[in-house]
């Protein structure tokens, strides 16, 4: 009897831990959830933050309160992310930099992208168009890496060593042969005013503003560093068709620190991809360039792994590391 007695204990004491867990994860998130965003107020990592966080409020029922934490290339947020209690209560806004490139460009990265975070949600993605100024002598992208094999000096623009832009012409001139000079400047804008003055010849520069610019009469687009395109500019080809394995994009990725239980991930994951449905998120994707994620849950790991090796061979290439 006393035996029987005690399995029925047992039984009912896995049963309350369980509804107990369950409970939890029905009450989560209990208070407002914080999302770093790890560069500053205005850029575009900021403007996709807080739309998306706007929406998964509403969805969550509870506010998301996004805080910038700029620095070293988004590693001081990132940073402090990883730090956190894994409760689902601090994620941030990934990014190409910060969960692949700052890997290989920063000596002593105070975390590792590949096991110091649990991905949430792919968010989107965009890639960059390859510009020479309208007054340029090359017409064609075989025009440019002629130039660039005939010992013409070739120049690129770009937002800073070890960037994205700086590592897309690193690419270009590894694929092609040719020998092509990287020329850093501080800023995107102050970048491609030297390509439409003529002081470097070209730059990848984020399609919307170069669209306009090439609409304006000041660019001419001759590639896309996007294997699929661009969906503002599909007619310009990508430069993958001419070098195969050129295939190169800025993303966003939604993540926590490690260990995040499985039940509140799900829950984030979900909210992200409702907030990514909603019809004004949707809108502002179509008009800033950004083709929405298709990278499922389960394959977050993976994805960033590979984006880690793609992106860390050109830096060592290049010989890459930050300012």
């Amino acid at each position: 009897m006393k035996h029987v007695f005690k399995k029925v204990l047992a039984v009912a004491a896995i049963a309350s831990a369980s509804f107990v867990g369950n409970a939890a994860v029905a009450e989560y998130p209990e208070r407002p959830i914080t999302m770093i965003v790890p560069f500053s107020a205005g850029t575009s990592t900021d403007t996709v933050s807080r739309l998306i966080a706007k929406v998964m409020s509403d969805n969550l029922g509870q506010p998301i309160v996004v805080e910038n934490r700029a620095g070293a290339g988004g590693s001081v947020g990132t940073s402090e992310v990883v730090k956190a209690d894994p409760d689902g209560y601090t994620i941030a806004m990934g990014t190409v930099g910060t969960l692949a490139i700052n890997k290989s460009i920063f000596t002593d990265l105070p975390y590792d992208p590949e096991a110091d975070v649990t991905p949430i949600s792919f968010v989107g993605y965009t890639p960059t168009l390859l510009v020479v100024g309208a007054d340029s002598k090359f017409q064609t992208l075989e025009d440019l890496v002629a130039g660039s094999k005939a010992g013409d000096g070739i120049t690129f623009a770009s937002t800073g060593n070890g960037t994205s832009t700086h590592l897309a012409g690193e690419l270009l001139k590894v694929l092609t042969g040719g020998q092509m000079i990287h020329v850093p400047y501080k800023s995107g804008a102050v970048g491609l005013a030297a390509v439409m003055s003529g002081e470097v010849d070209f730059m990848f520069n984020h399609p919307v503003s170069a669209k306009k610019n090439v609409e304006a009469g000041k660019l001419r687009a001759l590639g896309v560093s996007g294997a699929k395109g661009s969906v503002v500019a599909p007619e310009v080809p990508p430069i993958n068709d001419s070098y195969d394995g050129f295939d190169l994009i800025a993303w966003w990725l939604i993540h926590g620190p490690a260990n995040m239980p499985d039940d509140v991930t799900n829950k984030l994951s979900a909210a992200v991809t409702a907030a990514i449905n909603a019809g004004e998120v949707r809108e502002y994707f179509a008009t800033s360039g950004i083709t929405e994620g298709d990278v499922p849950l389960d394959g977050l790991k993976g994805f960033i792994s590979a984006e880690v090796q793609k992106w860390g061979g050109i830096a060592e290439s290049a010989k890459a590391k930050a300012d």
